[in-house]
């Protein structure tokens, strides 16, 4: 059952997709997938409703939501469909052909990101995390594994991933949650303080030191030295990994791995830092809550031009079918109200089988592990 369909419209006749690679996590397999009348490529996400006996329709639902609040922002992944099954939930997303900044964050130095690469990286991310700052929602999971690069060779521009454990901030409401991936947590998520958005740039610290030196700042033996180490702030700015690191990266990082949150910089603050060389023309339009609406002037004009070229583009493809037809939308906000027989459900995932091809797996499963 297509549950949720984004602004491009699909032809209802012959739409077929094929999958060719597994991408395994814990309660998720990616496949990449592509849309046989138009050849154009997806990565569909297959999230199992029910985990450990529980159901997690809503928590699927969540980050359904906070995918279709950041549609505007070109650093976090689009969302263009989601259909729904009996057992299953599937988000239809945007596909970054470049994979994970993971494999270059751990490749030989020859291999791996030149300081300039990190900069323009680095922008691009804190850019769209600016954005969900702004409007309320914290990642809570940062790291390598959720930063995706468009392309590979030549390095192309980052799209941030996986809003499982993401939350909404409520002004009148404290978060506290033992979640995240342990190499990357923040001293509050250990000593079970109110979680903030500057949980998101104790992360983002972590980050841009592993993308720069290619080592995990605190991550020791076992999880429990890895917590121990952040606790006592144990890192080190010095050693031949910081041989062709300049000062100002060092200071960047130093503005982000502080162990009070009210003491760390922001987003907005981290764009100002001399490192960044702050750019003059944002790469998006961002829908800001607090103003109820979206941001104007160059940013407007340069998002909108953005998005008249991408309507054109798929005019163009809606042109050389022949038959159309829109088929149902439903906003995040109202997916609880879908139900379907058993019937139906049979039938739909039938039809979905016929939109998908699949082939051989070709990624392993996600390494690493959550604390929560």
């Amino acid at each position: 059952m297509l549950i949720y369909k984004g602004n491009t419209k699909l032809v209802t006749k012959g739409l077929n997709f094929k999958f060719f690679f597994n991408f395994r996590g814990k309660f998720a397999v990616v496949k990449k997938c592509i849309q046989k009348d138009t050849e154009r490529e997806f990565a569909a996400k297959f999230m199992r409703k029910r985990r450990k006996g529980q159901d997690c329709r809503m928590e699927i639902i969540h980050e359904i939501a906070v995918l279709e609040l950041a549609q505007c922002n070109l650093w976090v992944i689009n969302l263009h469909e989601v259909y729904e099954t009996a057992t299953e939930m599937i988000l239809v997303l945007e596909y970054a052909a470049g994979g994970e900044i993971f494999d270059q964050c751990v490749a030989e130095r020859e291999e791996a990101f030149k300081e300039k690469d990190v900069k323009r990286l680095m922008k691009q991310i804190l850019e769209g995390v600016s954005f969900l700052h702004r409007n309320n929602v914290v990642h809570l999971d940062l790291k390598p594994q959720n930063i995706l690069l468009t392309s590979k060779s030549p390095l192309g521009d980052i799209k941030i991933v996986d809003f499982g454990l993401s939350r909404i901030m409520k002004s009148s409401e404290e978060l506290r949650e033992i979640m995240g991936t342990p190499e990357y947590v923040a001293p509050e998520i250990l000593s079970y303080d109110p979680i903030s958005t500057a949980t998101d740039m104790w992360s983002i610290g972590v980050l841009t030191y592993v993308m720069l030196t290619g080592i995990s700042p605190f991550l020791g033996d076992d999880k429990q030295e890895t917590f121990l180490n952040i606790s006592q702030m144990n890192v080190t700015y010095s050693g031949e990994d910081f041989d062709l690191i300049s000062e100002s990266a060092v200071d960047f990082i130093k503005t982000l791995l502080v162990k009070k949150p009210e003491d760390r910089a922001t987003a907005e603050e981290c764009l100002q830092h001399p490192w960044l060389e702050q750019s003059d023309n944002p790469a998006c339009r961002a829908w800001n809550k607090s103003t109820g609406g979206e941001t104007s002037d160059t940013t407007q004009k340069d998002a909108d031009s953005a998005s008249e070229k991408s309507v054109d583009a798929e005019k163009t493809e809606e042109e050389e079918s022949i038959v159309t037809e829109e088929l149902i939308v439903v906003a995040s906000y109202t997916l609880g109200q879908c139900r379907q027989s058993e019937k139906e459900k049979v039938t739909e995932q039938k039809a979905i089988s016929k939109r998908f091809k699949f082939e051989e797996p070709l990624l392993q499963e996600i390494p690493g592990e959550f604390i929560y």
